[in-house]
């Protein structure tokens, strides 16, 4: 199953399409392919995924706030405009 959000043609700004739920986690599907997913997730203030495995790397752009990532027992903070590939196995706090 292939979905989208994207228009091609047209700009899309992830920070417009960001959604918060106060104390949670919100995840927003932007593509779905066979060759790999791009999610949009939200995280307040002390939420945190735990370690998991993926299909794909994944990509992690901070749009707004701070995050640690802590890829292969080795954490790394990021801020608004930094981007971290991590590898197929990551915790995000």
């Amino acid at each position: 199953m292939e979905t989208t959000i994207f228009e091609k043609g047209k700009m899309l700004r992830f920070a417009d399409l960001v959604e918060y739920s106060p104390d949670g986690i919100v995840s927003k599907r932007v593509i779905q392919k066979n060759t790999g997913n791009i999610t949009l997730f939200a995280f307040d203030r002390g939420q945190a995924l735990s370690e998991h495995t993926a299909p794909f790397d994944a990509l992690v752009q901070v749009i707004e706030g701070k995050a640690e990532i802590i890829i292969n027992k080795i954490s790394h903070l990021i801020e608004a405009g930094d981007a971290i590939l991590c590898l197929q196995i990551f915790h995000m706090l």
